[in-house]
């Protein structure tokens, strides 16, 4: 299936790139979230006379995104959790209670900008979190995992 991408899509290329794609990841996800359009004449036209307006929001996007990075590389969050004498969580410290944390710190962020490709915290300790806030911008948050008995 080929689509007309609407905006920057990591790893599948830019704004008004011809791209194929296999069906199901167009249909039933590029397309409904509005990344993406089928590549057919009527929608090539349409792009071609939308595409200032495009350029100018992906702009806009990437421009608040860098503003949320700098903010955000400055934050240190403290997390607790009940531990073992050894160091192990009882549990796991995972992207919902990473999210609810930067949330209670002010920043609004969405669990899909959190990026834990190690899977969850098991452990006490100080760990630095990627945040994918664009696909042009990273930011990264250092967390602090205490033990809530202590």
């Amino acid at each position: 299936m080929q689509v007309i991408l609407l905006e920057q899509v990591r790893n599948l290329g830019s704004l008004g790139d011809t791209v194929r794609v296999k069906a199901g990841y167009g249909r039933n996800y590029l397309i409904p979230q509005g990344k993406a359009a089928s590549a057919t004449k009527d929608n090539l036209a349409k792009f071609e006379s939308r595409r200032a307006e495009l350029e100018k929001r992906a702009v806009d996007r990437l421009g608040g995104a860098e503003q949320r990075a700098v903010k955000l590389n400055e934050l240190s969050l403290e997390i607790s959790a009940l531990a073992s004498e050894e160091g192990k969580l009882y549990g796991s410290v995972g992207v919902n209670e990473i999210t609810d944390a930067i949330k209670k710190a002010g920043f609004e962020i969405d669990k899909r900008e959190v990026s834990m490709p190690e899977g969850a915290i098991h452990e006490l300790g100080d760990f630095t979190i990627t945040l994918q806030l664009h696909s042009d911008v990273t930011a990264t948050v250092s967390v602090k995992v205490i033990d809530a008995k202590a």
